[in-house]
């Protein structure tokens, strides 16, 4: 989310941004090696390890680990040890193992450790020429019959535009299972284009490979993100700033002549990607290619959507004014069924693993809102009303109906319940009850009932940015209007920054949403400004109270 005010000229056309702008101002392991007990002590790290370590993509079973080696000079292979242990002190030790990295991969590190137990913490450092890195700490995925569960949620995380505070309250959280990252978890603009705070390596837009090699490099010499990832396992999804602005399958807005084929920088930003994030490759013969599901136990079946680069047909064009901006009706080519955000593959993916979920929970991790956003609300007979952002979903109705149809089963096939879809890239928090016909009063027509939640088919938490700007809404006007035009909406935070705290039992669901006090600088200070909960068998949003940290989690690594 987010487009700079002073950039050099682009391609034409609807801008996601618009709407904002307006309304402010109205790796494998190579080879085992005997047993290694590493030193709980860090000293000398930081010369070596100057991005910190990292993992991700847990399993019941394994975990991704990374890290990335700075060399005193550059070397055609060096060799990374690497040990996991039960505590933080590095003693009681499950694995180790030696592994290499060359410049190939950025010198960066990344095992896919294998043979762990479920729903364990464990304890993991990595060593370089007798240097060693801080101890990081994980955790595994739970199986079988599952109780309690709590994720942290970030999306767009924008360097120039602030620090990580909302990183460092995440990290200091030792009862968490997971941090979901729903995307622009980097930008691609240059300094003073989307952002002036802190400066940016390189200083220009990044378009090659090496610019977006230094981009992550940045982010991960930062000390929140640092932290964050040090402490706790991320499953991370991009958007589209982990290439260019308003991606889609053969182009960006921010991608325009001068700046080589679209393909190449795709190629290029992907790889960089993979080197420098805890994840797995889902499909190395097509790097696109990322989504993909994580099963936590019985109680939640998360889901992991690629919307950017892999299957995602051109934004069209929003050219009805509005007071917010240029809007556009579902009509013309907005109405083409063939026109796809997930694409053909990911949707019968989708669909299938929806229809066979047995768990308690079945959450969507992904991009870019899912719920109706209207300029002008109206009932689906008489065209639905005036919509904002060609971006998200609403602009690609068709294929959002045919999920809708999915949750409420169609063609004789059984609903699917306890749907609860999680979005980052709009730099404002929302909690929305989901109807194909959200202003449609009449839940017998296929309507909604916005006082019950009758006709409401799942639920839909929105977190929030990291740094990124929201709206200024003083007063809250403009969240007031969008309300009155979207009834399902039942939060509305527009100008706050911070992350979606999710507390899960087989009862209902909690998303807390909270802020932090600023961006300009480092600070401490948080508070929880909105909850709302689904409960089990309902798709109704109600009022919730703050959860209660998890008793008894395990130790923070030191």
């Amino acid at each position: 989310m987010g487009r700079p005010s002073t950039v050099k000229p682009r391609p034409t056309g609807t801008n996601r941004r618009d709407f904002f702008k307006r309304s402010s101002s109205a790796a494998v392991a190579l080879a085992a090696v005997p047993a290694l007990t590493i030193s709980a002590s860090a000293a000398g790290y930081k010369g070596a390890f100057q991005h910190g370590v990292a993992s991700g993509d847990p399993l019941a079973d394994g975990v991704i680990l990374w890290t990335r080696v700075t060399p005193t000079a550059p070397k055609s292979k060096i060799y990374v040890r690497y040990v996991v242990a039960r505590d933080a002190a590095m003693t009681d030790v499950v694995t180790s193992a030696q592994v290499s990295t060359d410049p190939g991969r950025d010198y960066t590190v990344k095992i896919d450790v294998s043979g762990l137990a479920p729903a364990t913490t464990y304890y993991y450092q990595f060593e370089y020429q007798d240097k060693l890195s801080p101890v990081g700490r994980t955790r595994t995925l739970p199986e079988g019959s599952v109780d309690h569960l709590r994720f942290a949620v970030v999306s767009c995380s924008n360097y120039a535009y602030g620090y990580f505070n909302a990183y460092r309250r995440i990290a200091e959280r030792a009862d968490l299972d997971v941090v979901i990252h729903l995307g622009d978890y980097l930008y691609e603009y240059g300094d003073g284009e989307y952002g002036n705070l802190r400066k940016l390596k390189p200083s220009h837009e990044i378009i090659s490979l090496e610019d977006y090699r230094a981009r992550h490099a940045l982010y991960k010499s930062d000390v929140d993100a640092q932290e964050m990832h040090r402490q706790h396992p991320m499953v991370a999804i991009w958007d589209d700033h982990e290439t260019a602005n308003d991606a889609w399958k053969d182009g960006a807005q921010n991608h325009g002549d001068g700046e080589g084929a679209w393909p190449d920088r795709v190629t290029a930003a992907l790889k960089a990607y993979y080197e420098w994030m805890p994840i797995r490759v889902v499909d190395k013969n097509n790097l696109r290619r990322n989504n993909r599901s994580l099963r936590f136990g019985d109680l939640v079946d998360l889901y992991m959507l690629e919307e950017r680069v892999s299957a995602r047909s051109q934004q069209l064009t929003a050219t009805v004014p509005t007071p917010l901006g240029n809007a556009f009706v579902q009509t013309g080519d907005f109405a083409d069924p063939t026109r796809s955000l997930l694409g053909e593959q990911q949707e019968t993916w989708l669909t299938k693993g929806l229809r066979k979920s047995s768990t308690t929970w079945r959450m969507l991790g992904q991009g870019v809102m899912f719920a109706q956003l209207k300029a002008q609300g109206a009932p689906n007979s008489v065209g639905g009303g005036a919509f904002l952002n060609p971006d998200q979903w609403d602009g690609y109705q068709p294929a959002r109906d045919r999920i809708y149809n999915v949750i409420k089963g169609a063609d004789g096939k059984k609903p699917v319940n306890n749907v609860v879809v999680l979005t980052g890239d709009i730099h404002s928090a929302w909690a929305a009850e989901l109807s194909m016909d959200p202003n449609n009063s009449d839940v017998a027509t296929g309507g909604y009932n916005p006082t019950t939640g009758e006709g409401s088919l799942a639920v839909e938490f929105v977190g929030t940015s990291v740094t990124s700007p929201g709206v200024n809404d003083p007063g809250n006007g403009i969240a007031g209007y969008l309300k009155s035009q979207n009834p399902h909406f039942k939060h509305i935070d527009l100008n706050q920054r911070g992350y979606m705290l999710l507390d899960i039992n087989r009862n209902r669901v909690v998303a807390e949403f909270w802020n932090v006090a600023t961006v300009t600088a480092p600070d401490s200070t948080q508070g929880m400004s909105a909850a709302f909960q689904v409960s089990n068998g309902s798709a109704h949003l109600t009022n919730a109270a703050q959860t209660s940290a998890r008793a008894g989690a395990p130790k923070l690594a030191p």
